[in-house]
């Protein structure tokens, strides 16, 4: 699909749906239609309808109604089609130009540059954020988004991270041209009418964002009809005003402010603040036979299995997987000292390739319905699919690519994108826990780090403490994925998995979570690193991986109870020999290989991790990490 948008095209809501704003040139006032808007809110509108010269303004009210007449709007101008085959799902193929997070162009500013990224070593680049001076950034959005929505209408989105009105949620309202985020921010947050409700005074996140192409600029035919300004992306946040403002992508993590730049960027500077966590990680719930429940965090890289593992099928007879979230957690202490966890997102905003009914049954199951892909392939007879659905997709009746090309098995291109996504609601998964939406959280019980390393990292292993669990985190590395602009499997330093995602200061971030052992009172969670990934000589997955990953779990959960079920080794707690629960698992594991720690190998982790720290955080590495660090060198230098 590609053409030229007509300016009326974004007028096709109906008269009872449209608010004009009157005089649409140089406001002068907002029209009592929006009057429901608080004060302080209004102003803000107001003043970002006067930079951005919209011909129209629209208050979302989260309706069902409302979003069938937004997914005709986007039918009608080419940017999505209904899947026949399915109930109520949308297919939309961006432009190449934009289909994944832009790292290099999202930025944080602060007066105080060493408030946002630790000073590297002279002569190093920072990888840990980009900062941008208050004036740079303030000339950078005045190049952009003046007179940007002209021929468009501004969409204004009242939401809630978090069950609304819960004692963790936070509320913001998103301003768009795109009818595309306004549909999946209706998935994917709390949006509408009782969001708007919890907004009091100032207490909401300001969020703009703009595609960056008004009507007088289109020039050309849009690539697939999907109007972005890939020279000009930029997404900002600026924590001193609680604002985030997005121009030139429509993608993703790009214009769905309530995702990563709410809840993990700004959201961990508020977590800083206010004394809590604001985390890149699933929750889940794991019920033992026995009925014994605990709840599970975990942070892994974007792409690393974290929906698959959130929603996962245990094979191990009678445990029970449950999904509070596969993809953020905030976090907070109750005043018992028990660490509580919601799950911000409503949503789910997965990764489509690699996805299945052997993968991951239940996703399958929660996107039959309601539900947006973006850059996935299309059958001729109305379903998706994407690379890893061969087993289940009949292909030979024909396959459109993500570009809208036919496609083949024997094509050398891919059907989807890499990075392509599915958005769904997540009260459709079968395997959501019942109290998902507590608005106190679930209380914790273990922490995991992960990601995927092929080679040298034991399959589980357990921290020593609280303080050494922090190093874990601190120096956990991935291979690249699809879901930024990466293009190679190098390992990468992925701190936390929270590399692209911190809000301020990285070696203020690891004080942030060492601080937490100091406090009394505080019930904390034992902290584990798991490797799903590692491969042997032949260069296959020594781990089945999927549904049995419950077996791993199980051993945590045990050793959350203090079982004697572990030995320690210079990394960490491993598993005693047969404490991994493998009965009835299809095919035989080596397990001395899988939990082998080769010590040249870690060796030279240590070598990366003090070139890493030494270079990147340099004077502010907090030294409790840096003697964390001598001291793995030193237990391995006795075992070599």
């Amino acid at each position: 699909m590609s053409g030229i948008f007509r300016p009326g095209i974004y007028r096709l809501l109906s008269s009872s749906l449209q608010v004009k704003l009157t005089p649409c040139r140089g406001l002068a006032d907002i029209p009592t239609t929006l009057s429901s808007l608080p004060t302080i809110a209004r102003n803000y509108v107001k003043e970002k309808a006067n930079i951005c010269q919209p011909d129209d303004v629209y208050l979302c009210d989260g309706s069902e109604e409302e979003n069938k007449r937004f997914l005709e709007i986007m039918r009608r101008a080419g940017i999505a089609k209904p899947l026949r085959k399915m109930d109520n799902c949308w297919l939309v193929r961006t432009d190449p130009a934009d289909v994944a997070r832009v790292e290099s162009k999202t930025v944080i500013s602060t007066s105080d540059k060493r408030e946002t990224v630790p000073v590297p070593k002279e002569g190093v680049k920072g990888q840990l954020g980009n900062w941008l001076s208050p004036a740079e950034l303030e000339n950078a959005l005045r190049d952009r988004f003046p007179g940007c929505m002209e021929g468009r209408t501004m969409y204004i989105i009242p939401f809630s991270m978090g069950p609304v009105g819960g004692p963790i949620s936070k509320v913001g309202i998103q301003v768009t041209d795109s009818p595309y985020v306004v549909a999946s921010m209706r998935i994917m947050t709390r949006m509408g009418k009782d969001a708007l409700g919890a907004i009091q005074g100032d207490n909401f996140v300001k969020c703009l964002h703009s595609v960056g192409l008004p009507f007088s600029g289109v020039s050309k035919p849009l690539v697939q009809n999907w109007p972005c300004n890939p020279s000009k992306i930029l997404i900002s946040h600026i924590p001193d005003r609680n604002e985030i403002a997005s121009f030139g992508s429509g993608y993703g993590g790009n214009s769905l402010l309530g995702k990563k730049c709410f809840a993990l960027r700004l959201g961990s500077i508020l977590a800083k603040r206010e004394g809590w966590l604001a985390e890149h990680m699933l929750i889940l719930g794991i019920t033992n036979p026995q009925g014994k429940k605990k709840y599970v965090a975990a942070a892994f890289p974007s792409a690393c299995g974290k929906t698959n593992l959130a929603m996962m099928q245990p094979t191990l007879p009678g445990y029970k997987v449950e999904c509070v979230g596969d993809d953020i957690a905030w976090m907070k202490f109750d005043s018992e000292g028990v660490l509580r966890a919601i799950n911000p997102e409503a949503g789910f905003f997965g990764v489509a390739p690699g996805t299945c009914s052997h993968t991951n049954p239940n996703a399958m199951k929660t996107i039959q319905r309601n539900t947006i892909f973006t850059n996935v392939a299309e059958t001729d007879d109305g379903g998706v699919f994407w690379e890893g659905l061969e087993k289940e997709v009949d292909t030979s009746v024909g396959v459109t690519s993500w570009k809208g090309e036919m496609w083949t098995p024997y094509n050398r291109i891919l059907a989807a994108h890499p990075n392509s996504r599915f958005c769904a609601p997540a009260s459709q998964c079968p395997s959501m826990d019942p109290d998902w939406e507590s608005p106190a959280g679930v209380p914790i019980s273990a922490i995991i780090f992960g990601g995927r390393r092929p080679a040298g990292v034991p399959l589980v292993f357990e921290a020593n403490n609280w303080r050494h669990g922090v190093f874990l985190g601190a120096a956990m590395r991935s291979e690249a994925t699809a879901a930024a602009e990466h293009n190679t499997k190098v390992i990468m330093h992925d701190p936390f998995a929270m590399r692209p995602f911190f809000g301020y200061n990285f070696a203020d971030y690891i004080d942030h979570w060492l601080s937490f052992d100091e406090k009394p009172g505080l019930q904390l969670p034992k902290i584990f690193h798991v490797n799903w990934f590692r491969k042997g000589e032949d260069g296959k997955f020594m781990w089945p991986g999927f549904g049995e990953n419950c077996r791993v779990l199980d051993w945590i959960c045990r050793r959350v109870d203090n079982e004697d079920c572990a030995v320690d080794s210079p990394i960490g707690r491993l598993p005693k020999p047969n404490a991994l629960n493998l009965e009835g698992l299809d095919s035989p594991v080596n397990v001395d290989a899988l939990f082998s720690v080769p010590v040249d190998f870690w060796l030279n982790e240590c070598k990366e991790l003090e070139t890493y720290f030494s270079s990147q955080l340099n004077r502010d590495l907090p030294p409790p990490v840096a003697e964390e660090l001598r001291h793995l060198g030193e237990r391995l230098q006795q075992n070599a």
